[in-house]
Order: structure tokens, then sequence, then C-alpha cells
């Protein structure tokens, strides 16, 4: 400690880059400060350190990360209150570029696997993100050891030390719950579940916070869909279970459909309290499917849905540099189901109106030998007793939807109603005319073997592997667009996809193994060891800044990479 106040005091005033003098490791009284990176340049990414708290001072109790879903809460509670004391404590900027700048990677609605915070049976360590003061580019000495010696010390203390304990067990409490409500539905068929009082509407399109006002109208379940499910801490949690199988949800504009494919679509994470949606829970491999005109397709076999193109073209190892509406959302749901998804979540709203329906009128136009689509409608079914693979779709415009349904639920003013029984009974007395497409087999899903050399970060004479936000990464020469992907929640998420991908190439793909399981692979090393950290470039220093994908996500941007070459 008196080491760093020397450097610090021999080097003020100097420029800039005299700080790489302070870079290493230092006892404080109660902690141990590792400066890991230090920036170059006061405009440059921050500087990166380490606060390594011994559990004979941190204190944490056992039982708190005896689980792994305990563990990811812990952490994510001890990243909250760093964020929290963070932002009770910091004056701000102070000096040029990101002077006196103090962060961590603090998370939003959804609780994820971070490397923010890392505990063990051995310590705390807390990954933070400082900007080193300066005037310019000269160094302010005196700034940056108020920094080290005030403010840090002070946010450990009131963010780890002095923890709210009460607050950290209602925390960890709701994440058993959450677990147990996952069990349950996977022991007992059911593929979502909806708690009654669960308030799904959101502030608005930009914000994942819930809608708050006397018009917000809180979830509850119609009576024939409502499940009980017991909990630990608390009484059993009432709400709509959705059964395995085919599940429309219907109703007019503006009455809540999407608003509830929205909540189940993000049921795949834990909430935090108060989020609303707490006890909305999915099956966790369930991927959310639509049209995405303009996407590259790299040899997928999407001869389920399309074949005999026009020319000859191949289906079963289909490609194309510009996907149409039909061709990108059969692609979708192939690459979906080569990741195992149990569960598929389609609004028709984005969806390609080809691909979904062909109504007995256009039937009857366009005949089967023109027309390569077979439409959604007539896999569905097949889709779920050929892999056991469900599907929840919102519907509005075509009641044909109603034959091949297994639950309809309507909306009505954002209140769910049961009409399956009455949609059942419209589909038997008004004739469709409609002709049944497709075979009686839903058809192959086939596994595609990546080439390694389709990961060449090279830009120019260094690697560029980057993520520029929630839905951008750069990898060498070409930009993935994952604008789509849209049950990617947290730009922490993508900097991990980007790491991963340069993991996956180095590592674990050989030419041989699919992209499953290579996949696999890589999610195998991370949960044997319950260490995100394996993937990050900065192992065993600061990978602060990363928060775990699901398969799904990482798989979907490796899809949509343009340099993706498969066997």
């Amino acid at each position: 400690m008196e080491r760093l106040k020397k450097i610090l005091q021999r080097i003020d005033g100097k420029g800039y880059k005299a700080y790489k003098d302070i870079q290493g490791s230092y006892t404080f009284p109660f902690f141990t400060l590792h400066i890991d990176h230090v920036q170059g340049d006061p405009f440059a990414a921050p500087s990166r350190i380490r606060v390594e708290i011994p559990q004979s001072r941190a204190t944490c109790d056992k039982e708190w990360y005896q689980s792994y879903h305990r563990t990811v809460a812990l952490e994510d509670f001890l990243t909250r209150e760093t964020a929290r004391a963070i932002k009770d404590h910091e004056a701000g900027v102070r000096g040029s570029g990101k002077s006196g700048m103090i962060a961590v990677d603090a998370p939003g609605q959804e609780i994820l696997p971070r490397t923010s915070v890392k505990v063990t049976d051995q310590k705390v360590d807390v990954r933070m993100s400082v900007g080193l003061p300066a005037a310019g580019r000269r160094i302010l000495g005196k700034q940056a050891e108020k920094m080290f010696f005030d403010a840090i010390p002070a946010i450990i203390q009131k963010a780890i030390l002095e923890r709210n304990e009460p607050k950290l067990i209602r925390h960890l409490q709701l994440s058993d719950q959450q677990d147990a409500i996952r069990r349950y539905l996977h022991e007992n068929d059911y593929v979502a579940f909806v708690a009654n009082g669960s308030i799904l509407p959101r502030e608005s399109g930009v914000s994942n916070r819930p809608l708050k006002g006397k018009n917000v109208i809180a979830f509850q379940s119609p009576p024939s869909l409502e499940i009980e499910i017991p909990v630990p801490h608390r009484e059993p949690i009432k709400g709509m279970g959705i059964p395995k199988g085919v599940t429309l949800i219907v109703g007019g504009g503006y009455h809540g459909k999407s608003t509830l494919l929205k909540g189940i679509e993000r049921g795949v994470y834990n909430h935090i309290p108060g989020d609303g949606r707490e006890y909305v829970i999915t099956d966790n491999s369930a991927v959310k499917v639509r049209a995405e005109d303009g996407r590259r397709v790299e040899k997928v076999n999407i001869s389920p849905f399309i074949s005999n193109l026009p020319f000859g073209q191949d289906t079963v190892q289909f490609s194309t540099d510009d996907a149409s509406g039909s061709t990108s959302q059969s692609a979708n749901i192939m690459e979906a189901l080569e990741m195992d998804s149990r569960l598929l979540l389609i609004d028709e709203d984005t969806s390609a109106t080809n691909f979904m329906i062909r109504d007995a009128r256009m039937q009857e136009l366009v005949t089967k030998g023109k027309e390569p689509i077979t439409p959604f409608i007539d896999k569905v079914n097949q889709l779920y007793h050929d892999f056991g693979v469900s599907t929840i779709l919102v519907i509005g415009g075509s009641g044909d939807y109603f034959d091949v349904a297994d639950t309809v639920i309507m909306m009505d003013e954002y209140r769910p109603y049961e009409v399956t029984a009455k949609a059942k009974q419209i589909a038997g007395s008004i004739e469709n005319r409609r002709k049944k497409e497709g075979g009686g087999a839903f058809g192959e899903v086939t596994p595609r073997v990546v080439e390694p050399r389709s990961f060449d970060a090279s830009r120019g004479k260094k690697e560029k592997v980057d993520a520029k936000g929630l839905h951008m990464i750069i990898y060498g020469r070409t930009d993935i667009d994952l604008t789509f992907v849209e049950q990617l929640v947290d730009p922490s998420q993508t900097r991990a996809i980007a790491t991963m991908m340069k993991y996956l190439s180095r590592n674990i793909l050989d030419g041989k193994k699919t992209l499953q399981e290579a996949i696999e692979e890589l999610y195998e090393r991370i949960e044997s060891r319950q260490d995100l950290d394996l993937i990050s470039p900065f192992y065993g220093q600061h990978p602060g800044d990363l928060a775990l994908p699901r398969r799904q996500e990482l798989a979907a941007a490796v899809n949509r990479m343009r340099t993706l070459i498969v066997k």
C-alpha cells in the first residue's frame, strides 16, 4: 500500500505513460489490490483492477454458494451492490478523458452468470475498471491517490463488508424458487409458467423495467390452465402452466398477445426481485424465431420447409448471401433444432406470411407443383410428434391454425382466457378446404461440421475480435449482425460470444466436430469448472466484463458469420 502511494507521488505531473509503473499487486488492510492493466492514454479503454477480499474478512456463508444457481445469484447480488456503492460514492469524471471513472459490469433486470465478481471458499474477487486521472496527458497523482486509498476502500466496505444481508437472503431464496419452478416444469411436461400477479408490460420499447401506474394489469391465469407449484421459503405459487405441444396466443390488436410472448421469451432467464417477471419461467432452450431478410445462410438443410426451387437449387445444403423472409425463417428454425431447442416461439408480426400459411384459394390458384414452400402450419404438429419440439405462436390473422393447436389462449384487454374448446368447435363448424402439404413426417435435421478456417480474426497485421454494443460483433474483416437474435439481453453476453468464438476456433474446432458438439464441449468446460473466466483473453487477471450467453445465441452468432464455411 505504501509502495503504491510512493509511486503515485513520484509520477505526479509526469506523462501519462508513467502510470505503467503502478501495474502490480498491493496489500491493503482488508484486501489486496491487483492493478492488472494500465491504459496507455486517458481516452483509451479504462484500466482494469481486481480487489481480492479474503473470506476471513468477507465472511460469505458456504450455504450462499453451495449450488450453481445460488453462486450465480450471490455473485449477481454483490455486483449490484458494488455498482450501487460506486454510484453513491463516485464524484464523476475528474480531468480529461475517462479520468476518475470507477465502474463495474453492472447487470440489468436478468440474473446472469458473470465474471464481475467471483466467490470461492478462499476469497471474493471484485473486478472493476478505473479511469486513471489526468489533466490533458499529465498524471494527476493526488487524484489517483484519493481513488485508490479513499474511494475504492469505501466502495468495497459498503458493498461487500457491510452488505445488506436480509436483502441478500431474499435474492438467494428467489433463486431457489426459480430453480424449483424450472425443475417442476421439466418433470411435469410444461414448457412455460406465468405466475399470477406477474407484471409483463415494460416501461417502453427501449426500457426493460416494469411498467407502473394505475392502468397496469397484473397477470391472472385462466382457471383451466392454472397450476400450483411447490417452492421453498414460501407457500406454493399459482399461475398459468403452458403444456407441451402447440399453443396459440390469439386476440385483437393491442390486447397483449405479443406482450405475453415477450414475457415468455425472456423467461429463459431468471429476473431480479421487483422486475414483475420473477416467476415467469420458460424452458431454457426456447428460441424466438422470425424472418430475417438478408442474412447469410451456410449449408443448412431447409428441405422440411422448402424444396424444388427453380434451376434445381439445393435445399438439403442450402446456402445464400441474401436470404428471403421464408428461407431465413426456415434456416432459423433448422439451426435452433440443430442446437436441440425444445421450444419455438413465433410471432406472426415478425414472420414471413408465405412461410406461415397458404390458404385454400391460393392452393387452387398456385398448385403445390409450382410452390416450393411447405408452410409452417403443415409442419408444426410433425415437429412435436417426431422431435418433441413444442411451439408457442402469436396468431391474429389465420384461424386455420385452430386445426393444429393443442391449446388456445385468447388475450382480451391484457387478460388471458382459455378458448381451446371454442376454437375447435369453430374449426369443426366452418369448412376448411385447405389441403395439407408436406408429407407425413417432418424431415431430417442435419448436423453440420464447421471448418476452423471460418474464424480468421486477422485484420491487416493484427487480429480484431470485438463487440460493439448488444447487436454487433467485429470478427476479423467481417461484421456479425445480431439485431434479430432477440433473446440476447446484455452487451456483456455479446462480448462473451466474441471471445467464445475465438476460443472455439483455437481450442475445440478440428474440422470433425459438428457445431453442436463443439459448442457443447465448450459449455461442458465452463460448467465443470463453474468458471467463465476460462474463455477470457485476460485469464488469471481481469476478465470482469463478460456474461454467459446461452448455447443458442452463440450458435446464432456463428451461423451469421459471412466467412462461415461448412463441410
